[in-house]
């Protein structure tokens, strides 16, 4: 999930929130999951073709539009796809796809075939994940535990320790910056080569897990301050709800989805010349 999302359903952030963001996070998730299962099976090149770009279209036109969503919508995700298809090909063996010889070197041959059946793959992981990123790049963690204890009725033990623990990966990552400059202050650990790194890294370990401990302790301390746990429900301070266009947006992308896999049935092995 991306941390740098507002929060859509905090008063003051409703109205610059995008047309996702304002989607229920639970729905999000529910939408595209059908597609990604069943796109595990497909093997043609159409049908991931189709979900890419309705996961573009949806994206591009409810999602904020940073520079790093664009270089992942535009160079990562293709550029993924383009290796992984290729890598695939190379792989394949053409005696089982057939197809016209398009290179051969020595006892390896590459054939139409191979490369369709290399590059259906490529295409499917990628619109799995194109799928996902209608949800990834326009859900923060807490709106999702927020929806999941309202809606889903799971526990709030259970969904804000997650997100608790969840947050200890940045707080993590932050300590062990403050103390690489501060070896880097005292000169500890200087040189060069694996052995220089080991020390290095030993040294970050100690102060590392005892920032961890410490923050631990305090985490611990605020959540009993709050009686965290102490009654079977909470009140929330946003709430997420679920609403009529949630189950308009879930219930259309079902049909879209039901109307491309019948049109093009991609249980068939992509044809090749």
């Amino acid at each position: 999930m991306s941390a740098a999302i507002t929060d859509p359903w905090a008063t003051a952030d409703r109205e610059n929130a995008r047309a996702l963001e304002r989607i229920n996070p639970l729905a999000k998730l529910a939408a595209p999951l059908p597609a990604m299962v069943l796109l595990v099976f497909t093997r043609d090149l159409a049908t991931p073709l189709a979900f890419i770009v309705i996961a573009y279209v949806i994206v591009l036109l409810g999602a904020r539009l940073t520079a790093r969503v664009m270089l992942l919508l535009f160079v990562a995700l293709p550029a993924a796809a383009v290796v992984i298809g290729a890598s695939m090909s190379l792989w394949t063996d053409p005696a089982r796809v057939g197809g016209t010889v398009l290179a051969h070197v020595g006892s390896w041959t590459l054939t139409s075939g191979a490369l369709a059946v290399g590059f259906a793959t490529g295409l499917r992981l990628a619109a799995i994940v194109a799928l996902a990123l209608i949800a990834g790049l326009t859900t923060t963690g807490p709106d999702l535990v927020r929806a999941s204890v309202q809606q889903l009725r799971v526990p709030y033990r259970v969904g804000y320790t997650a997100l608790a623990a969840f947050r200890f990966v940045p707080r993590f990552g932050h300590e062990l910056d403050v103390i690489r400059q501060a070896h880097r202050v005292r000169g500890s650990h200087g040189g060069r080569g694996p052995f220089a790194a080991i020390a290095r890294w030993w040294g970050y370990l100690v102060p590392l897990l005892a920032g961890a401990i410490r923050h631990a302790e305090r985490v611990a301390l605020s959540m009993d301050a709050r009686a965290f746990g102490a009654h079977p429900d909470r009140t929330e301070r946003h709430l997420v709800p679920w609403r009529a266009r949630d189950t308009v947006f879930v219930v259309t992308f079902w049909l879209v989805s039901t109307g491309i896999l019948i049109a093009l049935f991609p249980w068939t092995p992509p044809s090749v010349s």
